[in-house]
């Protein structure tokens, strides 16, 4: 197992897995939280009108239930050049629920200081940005509802991305 890495998931890597991986486990992250926070430039958005994809920012005594995955090291040149927009590697201790064990993981974060973080906003211009934004991966607004029924598959209740959700379905029922 030298060179196999646990990945931790908490966007469209819970969703999107177009990696090949060993293992799958339902994991939490602790002291960080949720945000569509961060701009995307080059998926769900363009240069000139990024869309909003998430990140993690640090949040004291939060939990973040995503996925985590055992993947061969070869794997990281896919997900370097996939979480390239401002996107760093940090290393972590995960919590695998099935396993009831805390293994070392890595998960990549965009930070306030990248150039293209967006910061946050009230929920209806969020959901508003949301709605408006497309991009060589899609429309941001299936980014959204992708994750929010990929969370509601994991049991996972996130206040931040189901407002968000709903919000989006307000806007497009109006």
């Amino acid at each position: 197992m030298n060179n196999q890495h646990w990945i931790f998931g908490y966007g469209s890597l819970i969703y999107k897995v177009d990696f090949p991986y060993v293992e799958r486990e339902v994991a939490l992250l602790k002291d960080w939280s949720r945000r569509f926070w961060q701009g995307s430039h080059d998926h769900r958005g363009t240069p000139d009108s990024p869309g909003r994809v998430v990140t993690l920012i640090p949040d004291l005594g939060a939990l973040c239930r995503g996925v985590a995955y055992l993947v061969d090291e070869s794997v990281f040149a896919h997900l370097d050049h996939r979480e390239k927009n401002g996107y760093e590697r940090h290393f972590t201790p995960l919590y695998l629920e099935d396993r009831d064990q805390t293994v070392t993981g890595v998960f990549y974060v965009a930070t306030r200081g990248n150039p293209a973080f967006l910061g946050e906003g009230s929920d209806r211009d969020l959901a508003q940005h949301i709605a408006d934004s497309h991009g060589p991966s899609g429309s941001n607004a299936d980014y959204l509802l992708s994750l929010a029924e990929a969370l509601r598959e994991l049991d996972e209740y996130d206040e931040h991305v189901m407002n968000l959700e709903r919000e989006l379905l307000h806007l497009r029922s109006g």
